[in-house]
């Protein structure tokens, strides 16, 4: 099971947001943004739900799951 995002997209849509921005409207780092939008790290369920926020999007459009193949 992964855990996949669209904040990358997102952001795009959102004026440009840049990854600071984002970081910044959330509290965290601006590398903490990288290491989520490149999957290396699986944020907080108190993180995701900030992120979603900034993006006025429901979770689910912002983080989702995808089955591994067996």
């Amino acid at each position: 099971m992964l855990i996949r995002n669209n904040v990358r997209k997102l952001r795009f849509n959102h004026d440009e947001m840049t990854q600071q921005q984002l970081a910044e409207k959330v509290s965290v780092t601006r590398q903490t943004i990288v290491a989520i939008e490149k999957e290396k790290y699986s944020p907080s369920l108190e993180l995701a739900f900030r992120i979603a926020l900034v993006f006025n999007s429901p979770l689910e459009e912002v983080f989702f799951i995808e089955k591994e193949e067996e």
